[in-house]
């Protein structure tokens, strides 16, 4: 890693190029997990040993450690470096791998991405539309998506926009179980919005 960092940096002062962006061209590039030290690969004399079943076995030397590890088949994974001394624990580290790359994946998964639905609505909307579009913003809310629900003023409607924000707090006086208000009534230009949340 500290390489390819070095070689980036010389190659920029040949070429002339900035090294401004350097830590985002990093992220992007170099983005590899690191893997924990193991084994013969660990570099300290001493460690806080923990067994496989996570009881503290004290602290020994480094050979001691690996050695135990061995006799059980399987490995010694530095932990926590910064401890002093460092703690390793035994496990396989293969296994350990497959379940953390298991479990990013569920993380993944289990994400879901806000996306913002949007109803649009005149003035003077009748009371069938009404019930109709605030069963639907209920709908998005409930789903976890943000709400942003817009009154369209056409020609001189726009000289009474107080109707339009009457029907918008009739929005969230009717979605305030459920829904937070992330922007209050506003105008811009034709068009007056609210925006909501999922409590």
């Amino acid at each position: 890693m500290e390489f390819y960092k070095y070689l980036y940096l010389f190659l920029c002062g040949l070429s002339g190029f900035s090294c401004n962006k350097e830590k985002s061209f990093f992220r992007r590039c170099f983005n590899i997990k690191q893997e924990l030290p193991i084994n013969e690969r660990i570099r300290a004399k001493e460690v806080q040993l923990i067994g496989e079943q996570g009881e503290k076995l004290g602290v020994m030397s480094l050979r001691d450690a690996i050695d135990r590890a061995q006799n059980v088949k399987l490995d010694l994974v530095l932990v926590a470096p910064q401890a002093n001394p460092p703690v390793c624990k035994i496990m396989n580290y293969g296994k350990y791998k497959f379940e953390q790359a298991k479990k990013e994946k569920e993380a993944k998964k289990k994400q879901k991405i806000a996306e913002i639905k949007e109803i649009r609505i005149t003035p003077n909307i009748e009371e069938h539309d009404f019930g109709f579009k605030a069963k639907n913003a209920r709908k998005f809310i409930e789903d976890g998506n943000k709400l942003k629900i817009t009154v369209r003023f056409r020609g001189r409607e726009v000289n009474n926009s107080h109707l339009g924000e009457k029907v918008l707090n009739r929005f969230i006086e009717n979605l305030s179980d459920i829904a937070n208000v992330d922007r209050a009534p506003k105008l811009e230009g034709r068009n007056m919005f609210i925006m909501l949340s999922k409590k």
